[in-house]
C-alpha cells in the first residue's frame, strides 16, 4: 500500500473496474431481489447537495442489499422537464442566434433541444459516476425514450377510455412569460409592498337609492386592471349598511356594463369597504362565487399578458356566451398588464371615480419557473380526476402497505389527499409528451397511440385531415409511472415481474405532492398483482432533510451559498470558487457580497477530500430532522477519519505480508485482547445492521467511527503492536489471524458507506486472506453470530482499559512525560483480578509505560498517593517520586488564571445584549459551550490544586 492515503489516485480507475465488469446488473434470478428507482433528476442541472445527499443514501442500500445476496437493481435515469429545459434552450437561442422559440416551427424546434441534449444530459450522469453510484447504467431511461413514451401515451388512452380524463375550460395558474399553465405548487407567494385603490362604482339610479343620498358603492382593490373583466359586485347579508342594495345594480366603470348587486358572506364586513368586486375569469375565489351564483366570466388577457382587444365571455360552466358586451376601450387594448394599471387609474381619476389609494402590504403570486407575476386565466385544458384515485392511494397508507419514514410525513401526505383536487395534466409548451388526442376537422376526438393507427381503427381516410392536440402532458404524469414504466410497463417484462413493487423510495418532503402521491395514485390504477389487486410502487418511503448552508439557511445560486459536490471531493482554488459562485447572477449586483462571504468561508478555496469522505458527511448528516445543517469541518473530520482507516490498514498488511491466514474459533486459547475484539465487533455488527435497516444511516455512520476509530484503532491496534514485538510466536500467529479477520470484515461492513477506499484496501487483504474472488462488492456482508458473546470477557477488558485511561490522564494532568515509568499499586484485588492482571501483565506495563505493577496485601499511606477505585479495586499511583511540587504547583496556578480570564470574558460577551441580539444562533451557542468546557476545566485545576498543597503539608 502507498504510504499515503489520495484518493485521486484510486477513485475513478476503481470505479471502471466496477462497470466494465458488469457488477452494478441484477443477476435476474427469481431469489429474494432488492429494487430502487432513482428520481430522476432533470437534464438541464448538475449535481447539487441534495442530488449527492440522496443518491449516496441510495447507494448505501443497494450496496448493502447486494451484498446480503439479493439479486439487486437500481433504475437510474433523467427527466426530460418540460418547462426547465424549454427556459433553458430558449435562452440559449436567443443568446446564440437572437431569436425566439416563435422563429422556428415546433419540430424544428424539437430539434433544437434534442441536440441540446445530447450534449449535456451526460455530465450529471457523469457526476453520478463520481459519487460511486452502482447503478446498472445499461438500463438507463429517459423520459423521453420511444418506450417511456409509449407507456405515457398507453397511460392517458387508459385513463380517458375509463372517464377520468376530461377537457374543461377553467381557472387556472398563467405564467404570461411561458405562456403555459403551471401547478399551484409551482407558485411562490411573495409579500412586496403595492398599492390598493378605492374605485366607485355608479349605483343603477331608482326611487329607493335616491331616498338614501348614496350615489356609488366603492371597491377596494390592488389589481384595477381586472375591472374590465367584472361581473358583479358582492355584499355581506349581513352587513346592515349596504345590504338593502342587494339585487340592485352598478355600473362598472370604464366598460358601462351594468352588473348585479349579490349577496355572498365572502364579502367580508370588517374588510376593506365591505364591498367586492368579482372577476370571475381572472380570481381563484371569484371563480368559485362566480360558479355558485351562475355568473357569465369575462377573460381580458391575451396569453402573454396583456390586455384583449375583444374581450371573451363564458357563461359560468366555460361555454361561450353573448350575454355581455366584448367591449374594451381603444386606449388599453394590447398594453401589458402594469402599464394598462397605470392608464386604467388615470382615466378613473379623470372620471372622478377615484376615491383615495393607500400604500399597503400585498401578497403576490409568482412562478418559480419564471419569474413572471402569475395571473388567474380561464384556459381550456386537460384534467385527471383523482378523487377515486386519491381514495386507493390513501388506503395503501392506512393499512401499512406503504410506510412512511420517518412517520411524521404520514400526516402530511394524509392532508393533500383528503384535499386533493383534479389535476391539470396539459402544458401549453413544445418540449415534452404531447398529447395523444387528435381532431378532424368537425372539432371531433380521437384517442391512440399515433395517427396511423387512429385511422386504422376508426376507419379514417387519408383525405380527412387530422391535427394533434397541441398540449403536452405535465412532467410530473410522466414520472408518475416511473416505478413501472421504466420495467417495460405496459408489456409483462421479467424485470417488471422481478422488482415490482419496489423496495423503497428515497426522495425529500418537497416532492410529496409533486410526485410521491401521484405515483402512488398512478401505479395502483395501473399495475395489478396475480390477484389483480393494486400493486404499490414501493413498500418504504425514506423522507430526507433539506440540506442548508451552515447558517441554516437553504442553498441557492441567487444566494451565493451553493457547493458543488465535485467541488469537496476533487478541491476547487478560491479564484475559481468566486467564479463560479457569481457567473449568470439574476441580480449582479449581489457578486461583491458573495465574493466577500465566499473569501470568509473558504480563504484558501476547498480541499481535496475524496468522495468516500463526502460520503460518511451524508450519512452523519441524514437525521431524521427536516433541516439539515452542512458542516465542512465535519468533512474535513471524516477525511482524517478514511486517513486513520488507510494508515491503520497499511500497519495490518506490513506486519501480515508473508502470514498464513487460517480459520479460528472463539474457544482457541488466545489472548484476552483478541477475544475481545472478536466480542466487540460482533456486536457492531448487530447495532450496525439494525441502524441500516431503520433508516438511520446517521447512527450506523457513527457506530462505524466509533468501532474503527476509538476500538481497532486506538485500543486494539496498540495493544497488537507490542504482541508483535514481545509475546511468543504462538500469540503472534494467533494475533495476526485475528487482525486479518477483523480489518477484512471491518472493510466489508464499512464498504456500503465509503466504497472506494474499502475495495483498495480489501484488494491487499485478500491475498493475504487467500480470497480468491474480484471485489468486495460481492462479498458477504457480515452477519451478527449470537453464540458469539461473552460479557466476563467484556467486563475484564473494560476493566485493563479504565485502569490505563486512569494512569494516561494522571500523566497529562500532572505533566508527566508520556515515557516516564512509573511504579503501579493494586489494593483490594479478588482472586479473578489478579488472575487477569497476571495474564495481562506484558501489555498493561508496555501500553501504560509502568515500571512495574505491585499487588499491594497490606495498607499503605493513602495522603502521599494518587488512587482511583475502579470496579473495587484501589490503583495507586506514589506521587512524591515523580514530580517536583513546587514547579507543578506554580504551573498549574499560572493555568488556572489564565482559564479564569477566559471565563471572564466569555461571561461579559454572552451577558452583552447586544451580542445576544446581533450575533447568529450558532456563534451565542457555541461561546456558551466554551464557557462549560471551560468552567469544567477549572473545577479539575482547581482540584489538582489542592491534592498537591495537601500532600505538601502531610509531607
Amino acid at each position: 500500500m502507498e504510504k499515503n492515503y489520495n484518493p485521486k489516485n484510486i477513485e475513478e480507475s476503481l470505479y471502471d473496474f466496477w462497470e466494465k465488469n458488469g457488477y452494478f446488473k441484477p443477476n435476474n434470478s427469481e431469489k429474494s431481489t432488492f429494487c430502487i428507482m432513482m428520481p430522476p433528476p432533470n437534464i438541464t442541472g448538475s449535481l447539487h447537495m441534495g442530488h449527492a445527499f440522496q443518491q449516496t443514501i441510495m447507494d448505501i442500500l443497494i450496496r448493502y442489499h447486494r451484498m446480503q445476496g439479493k439479486n439487486t437493481f437500481w433504475q437510474v435515469g433523467t427527466d426530460h422537464a418540460g418547462i426547465a429545459t424549454q427556459i433553458l434552450v430558449e435562452r440559449q437561442i436567443f443568446l446564440e442566434e437572437k431569436k425566439t422559440k416563435k422563429d422556428y416551427s415546433r419540430d424544428d424546434f424539437i430539434k433544437k433541444i434534442w441536440a441540446w441534449k445530447k450534449k449535456s444530459s451526460c455530465i450529471i450522469t457523469k457526476q453520478m459516476r463520481r459519487l460511486g453510484i452502482s447503478a446498472d447504467w445499461d438500463h438507463e431511461k429517459f423520459t423521453l425514450d420511444p418506450d417511456i413514451s409509449t407507456a405515457v401515451r398507453e397511460a392517458f388512452i387508459l385513463f380517458y377510455k375509463s372517464n377520468l380524463i376530461y377537457q374543461k375550460k377553467r381557472l387556472v395558474h398563467w405564467d404570461s412569460k411561458l405562456e403555459t399553465v403551471i401547478s399551484d405548487l409551482e407558485v411562490e407567494h411573495r409579500l412586496i409592498k403595492g398599492k390598493k385603490w378605492f374605485i366607485r362604482y355608479p349605483i343603477v339610479q331608482n326611487n329607493v337609492f335616491l331616498k338614501n343620498k348614496i350615489k356609488f358603492l366603492v371597491v377596494s382593490t390592488t389589481r384595477p386592471e381586472t375591472l374590465l373583466g367584472d361581473t358583479a359586485i358582492a355584499i355581506n347579508p349581513e352587513n346592515y349598511k349596504y345590504n338593502k342594495f342587494i339585487g340592485q345594480s352598478v355600473i362598472c366603470p370604464l366598460t358601462n356594463r351594468v352588473i348585479p348587486i349579490i349577496a355572498d358572506k365572502y364579502a367580508d364586513i370588517d374588510k376593506g369597504t365591505g364591498c367586492v368586486k368579482i372577476t370571475p375569469a381572472h380570481d381563484f375565489n371569484d371563480y368559485k362565487v362566480g360558479f355558485y351564483h351562475k355568473l357569465p366570466m369575462i377573460n381580458i388577457f391575451t396569453f402573454d399578458g396583456r390586455i384583449k382587444s375583444i374581450s371573451e365571455v363564458y357563461n359560468y360552466k366555460g361555454e361561450k356566451s353573448n350575454k355581455y358586451s366584448t367591449f374594451i376601450p381603444h386606449k388599453f387594448q394590447k398594453l401589458d398588464i402594469l402599464s394598462a394599471r397605470v392608464e386604467i387609474i388615470k382615466e378613473i381619476d379623470n372620471l372622478g371615480l377615484l376615491e383615495k389609494k393607500e400604500e399597503c402590504n400585498i401578497t403576490l403570486p409568482y412562478s418559480n419557473r419564471s419569474g413572471a407575476i402569475i395571473q388567474p386565466m380561464l384556459t381550456n385544458q386537460w384534467y385527471l380526476k383523482t378523487a377515486q384515485l386519491a381514495k386507493v392511494a390513501l388506503n395503501a397508507v392506512k393499512n401499512k402497505k406503504i410506510k412512511f419514514i420517518p412517520p411524521q410525513y404520514e400526516s402530511m401526505y394524509k392532508s393533500w389527499m383528503n384535499n386533493i383536487e383534479d389535476w391539470c395534466i396539459s402544458r401549453q409548451l413544445w418540449w415534452g409528451h404531447r398529447i395523444p388526442v387528435w381532431y378532424d376537422s368537425k372539432k371531433n376526438i380521437y384517442i391512440g397511440q399515433n395517427e396511423k393507427e387512429i385511422r386504422q381503427k376508426y376507419s379514417i381516410s387519408e383525405n380527412t385531415l387530422l391535427t394533434q392536440e397541441n398540449d403536452v402532458l405535465d412532467t410530473w404524469f410522466s414520472s408518475g409511472l416511473w416505478t413501472f414504466s421504466s420495467l417495460g410497463w405496459p408489456k409483462k417484462t421479467t424485470f417488471l415481474k422481478l422488482f415490482h413493487p419496489t423496495n423503497v423510495l428515497i426522495s425529500g418532503f418537497d416532492i410529496i405532492f409533486f410526485w410521491i402521491a401521484r405515483m402512488i395514485m398512478l401505479t395502483m390504477y395501473f399495475v395489478k398483482d396475480e390477484k389483480n389487486n393494486p400493486e404499490v410502487p414501493f413498500k418504504n418511503v425514506y423522507i430526507t432533510g433539506l440540506i442548508r448552508d451552515e447558517y441554516g439557511k437553504k442553498m441557492s445560486k441567487s444566494k451565493g451559498n451553493v457547493i458543488d459536490p465535485l467541488d469537496m471531493i476533487d478541491g476547487i482554488s478560491l479564484n475559481e470558487l468566486i467564479k463560479k459562485r457569481t457567473s449568470n447572477l439574476l441580480k449582479p449586483d449581489l457578486s461583491n457580497e458573495i465574493t466577500k462571504n465566499t473569501i470568509k468561508q473558504f480563504p484558501k478555496g476547498i480541499q481535496s477530500t475524496g468522495t468516500d469522505a463526502l460520503r460518511f458527511t451524508f450519512s452523519a448528516l441524514a437525521s431524521n430532522t427536516r433541516d439539515i445543517q452542512w458542516d465542512i469541518n465535519r468533512l474535513k473530520g471524516y477525511r482524517n477519519f478514511c486517513n486513520k482507516l488507510w494508515n491503520a490498514s497499511r500497519f495490518v498488511v506490513m506486519n501480515t505480508k508473508n502470514h498464513i491466514f487460517s480459520e479460528f474459533n472463539i474457544q482457541d486459547k488466545m489472548l484476552l485482547i483478541n477475544k475481545w475484539i472478536l466480542i466487540e465487533f460482533n456486536n457492531t455488527v448487530k447495532l450496525y445492521r439494525e441502524s441500516l435497516d431503520t433508516y438511520r444511516f446517521d447512527i450506523a455512520a457513527h457506530i462505524l467511527y466509533d468501532f474503527i476509530w476509538n476500538v481497532f484503532c486506538d485500543w486494539y491496534l496498540e495493544f497488537v503492536k507490542i504482541v508483535i514485538k514481545t509475546s511468543s510466536s504462538k500469540d503472534v500467529y494467533f494475533t495476526k489471524n485475528i487482525l486479518i479477520y477483523i480489518l477484512e470484515s471491518i472493510l466489508r461492513l464499512a464498504h456500503p458507506i465509503i466504497p472506494f477506499i474499502t475495495e483498495t484496501i480489501w484488494q491487499r487483504i485478500k491475498l493475504i486472506k487467500n480470497i480468491q474472488e474480484k471485489t468486495i462488492m460481492l462479498q458477504s456482508f457480515p452477519e451478527y453470530n449470537h453464540a458469539l458473546f461473552d460479557k466476563k470477557i467484556l467486563i475484564n477488558m473494560n476493566w485493563i482499559k479504565k485502569i490505563i485511561i486512569f494512569i494516561r490522564n494522571i500523566r497529562i494532568n500532572m505533566n508527566i512525560s508520556s515515557t516516564k515509568l512509573l511504579p503501579l499499586f493494586l489494593y483490594n484485588v479478588n482472586s479473578e483480578q489478579e488472575m487477569i492482571i497476571q495474564e495481562n501483565i506484558f501489555l498493561i506495563k508496555k501500553i501504560s509505560f509502568l515500571e512495574s505493577i505491585t499487588i499491594l496485601l497490606y495498607e499503605y499511606k493513602k495522603d502521599l498517593c494518587i488512587k482511583e477505585i475502579i470496579d473495587g479495586v484501589e490503583i495507586v499511583i506514589p506521587i512524591l517520586k515523580l514530580i517536583d511540587k513546587e514547579v507543578e504547583l506554580k504551573r498549574l496556578k499560572k493555568e488556572e488564571k489564565k482559564i479564569q480570564l477566559n471565563i471572564l470574558k466569555i461571561k461579559n460577551k454572552i451577558l452583552n445584549k447586544d451580542f445576544l441580539y446581533y450575533a447568529p444562533q450558532k456563534i451565542v451557542i457555541q461561546e456558551k459551550n466554551k464557557l462549560l468546557k471551560l468552567n469544567e476545566i477549572h473545577i479539575k485545576l482547581s482540584e489538582q490544586i489542592k491534592m498537591l498543597i495537601n500532600i505538601s503539608h502531610k509531607k
